[in-house]
């Protein structure tokens, strides 16, 4: 497609979601790339601006690149459904899915997808039993937020009940999740191809909040330097998670390797980042697709569910 056959289109941005700053990141870096590629695209901040403004200023599309809630859990997708406007990445289902890391692991656990173990907790739980059962260290996060916000890692008893304060912070929907030690991988989903796994390698082995967006001490692979045979696997364990949970357009699945070599999926993104450390754009430029050209193939993607 030309740019002028896209019409007048959106980027969704901001919102308000405890990941608006790295939303409004994303969003600059996708509204930069359309316009350079002579799109006439345009800024719609969903955090500061009602969708009244949205419906009245008659967009042709829409580039959603909201992370975390009221963007990325279906609300923003069934409201465009409503108003007929082809938007980018998964629909109302697979959004609302994916961001509720409880119910898609349930989903997994019933398609033999292999995910870690976890217990979803409350204030009044036994955390030494959560510990008998799942080991130490464990996982302690919300069970609906993305970039690591309000997760912890506990390695002893003496931290849980910190953690699980700092969880319930952001989601009364706290889990509890079994740690697997090895490697960080990631696969990007476009159009339903799985692109070159990247590994990640950030400082102590904590992948959190700073070392995902602002570190320039995480270091990045891809290749991922991993065996062939087993990279293969992985794609196709990551693309059947992907397609189970009805993710469509593009999208990112995490996972986890063991010291068997045994993959564990960890949660599907709908809408993941697109910042100068982003992780699809990087499997994109090992295909050869530059950053341009990958929002590019996203947008024209776009449909109403």
């Amino acid at each position: 497609m030309k740019a002028r056959d896209f019409g007048k289109v959106a980027v969704l941005l901001g919102g308000k979601s405890s990941e608006r700053e790295i939303s409004l990141m994303s969003g600059t870096a996708v509204l930069e790339a359309l316009q350079r590629q002579g799109v006439d695209a345009h800024a719609f901040d969903t955090g500061q601006r009602d969708l009244s403004d949205f419906a009245a200023e008659k967009f042709d599309r829409a580039f959603v690149i909201l992370h975390g809630r009221y963007g990325e859990d279906g609300t923003i997708q069934g409201a465009l459904d409503l108003m007929g406007v082809p938007y980018t990445g998964s629909g109302v289902m697979a959004c609302a899915l994916a961001l509720d890391k409880w119910r898609t692991k349930l989903v997994w656990q019933a398609c033999d997808i292999p995910t870690p173990r976890f217990e979803m907790l409350h204030a009044s739980s036994n955390f030494i039993s959560t510990a008998r059962e799942l080991g130490v260290p464990m996982i302690i996060k919300p069970a609906r937020e993305g970039s690591t916000i309000g997760l912890s890692k506990v390695n002893d008893a003496n931290e849980f009940e910190a953690a699980y304060r700092e969880a319930a912070k952001y989601d009364p929907l706290v889990m509890a999740e079994q740690y697997i030690d090895g490697p960080e991988l990631t696969a990007a989903i476009l159009e339903d191809e799985s692109l070159p796994l990247v590994r990640i390698e950030a400082p102590g082995h904590n992948y959190d909040y700073n070392a995902k967006y602002f570190s320039d001490e995480t270091k990045y692979f891809c290749p991922s330097g991993i065996a062939p045979d087993l990279e293969d696997r992985i794609k196709r364990l990551c693309a059947d998670a992907y397609r189970i949970i009805g993710c469509s357009g593009w999208g990112r699945v995490d996972v986890m390797l063991d010291g068997d070599d045994q993959p564990w999926i960890l949660e599907v993104n709908t809408v993941p980042g697109m910042t100068g450390h982003s992780l699809v754009p990087m499997a994109a430029k090992a295909t050869g697709l530059s950053f341009d050209q990958l929002v590019m193939r996203i947008l024209e993607g776009a449909r109403v569910e």
